[in-house]
């Protein structure tokens, strides 16, 4: 019976140490693969890295009230860099072999506008000045958004007899979701505009102006610069611009409406706030119809963020 078992144990000690084998030579090609490239000459990236990270942010708006003089123009041509706000934020990303990223995002900040800025002009843009509108809304954003590092998806790194540059290059784009609510100062009190239905929105006698929501998508787009401080932290320079589908932003986009109207749908203090704010002219013409804002282009927000993150996945060089 010796002699029977001792091919059994022979086999069953063969099939052990080539399973170990095995299962040894299986770690270390995982190991391989998951070591990217050398960082430097102590630390290696995995094909995933991971970032957390705070940000640090300038916010603007682009909307019909305030801006600069002469007539009112596109993107930063109208832009009154008086009226930027810090804003803030936090975010978590993936990178796969720092060429392709998919960041998750939330942000918090203020946007305003005020055509008091114009005071003195003499030109066109006087009759924004004495339109007299203003507002502020608090934004508070989420946002989904893919990096795509050029850098790092036309050149194999790993191939390279030199580690690749710690600085890379990146544009964004993506889907968010953000809340807003525009108010104006009316004597000591911020007042919610929304409500008050400033250009007749929900009214009967305007179908075409629904109630705008306060609640609404957008879609991020932009580009930056990362730059590798050390093997655990990254700095990030970036500018995201936010495409919106409202003119709503400010509270703001059409033509005035007939203020006897409001005494149709609003009583009390909410029934003198609405026709009161609807029209603030500074020489006051009430003309239902006339100009008020410009529904040609959408509302935009923008914001140049600064942020600093902790790395997750690079690892040290083990020597044996």
């Amino acid at each position: 019976m010796a002699r029977a078992l001792w091919p059994n144990n022979y086999i069953m000690k063969k099939l052990t140490a080539l399973t170990l084998l095995a299962t040894s030579l299986c770690l270390f090609s995982q190991k391989s693969m998951a070591q990217y490239y050398f960082f430097d000459d102590t630390y290696y990236d995995n094909p995933i890295l991971f970032e957390v990270g705070i940000s640090a942010n300038a916010m603007n708006a682009l909307t019909d009230i305030g801006g600069k003089k002469g007539i009112g123009a596109k993107f930063f041509k109208d832009v009154n860099f008086g009226k930027t706000h810090f804003s803030g934020g936090f975010f978590f990303s993936a990178a796969y072999k720092n060429a392709v990223a998919l960041r998750l995002e939330a942000t918090v900040g203020r946007i305003s506008a005020d055509d008091n800025v114009l005071v003195g002009v003499t030109d066109i843009a006087k009759e924004r000045f004495n339109r007299n509108l203003s507002f502020r809304s608090d934004i508070t954003e989420v946002a989904l958004m893919a990096e795509i590092h050029p850098l790092f998806i036309f050149i194999n790194w790993p191939s390279k007899d030199v580690p690749p540059p710690r600085y890379s290059p990146y544009l964004i784009a993506g889907v968010g979701y953000f809340s807003y609510n525009p108010q104006t100062k009316l004597g000591n009190n911020w007042v919610n505009l929304q409500p008050l239905s400033t250009e007749g929105q929900g009214f009967k006698e305007y179908p075409d102006r629904p109630v705008y929501k306060l609640q609404q998508m957008n879609i991020p787009i932009g580009g930056g610069l990362k730059y590798d401080l050390s093997p655990f932290f990254n700095l990030r320079g970036e500018f995201v611009y936010r495409k919106l589908n409202t003119d709503y932003l400010d509270d703001l986009s059409t033509r005035y409406v007939d203020p006897s109207l409001y005494a149709n749908y609003f009583t009390g203090t909410k029934l003198t706030n609405a026709t009161i704010l609807s029209d603030r002219q500074i020489i006051h013409k009430t003309n239902p119809g006339g100009k008020r804002g410009s529904p040609a282009q959408k509302d935009a927000y923008f914001s140049f963020n600064l942020k600093l993150s902790l790395v997750i996945g690079r690892e040290r060089i083990r020597n044996y």
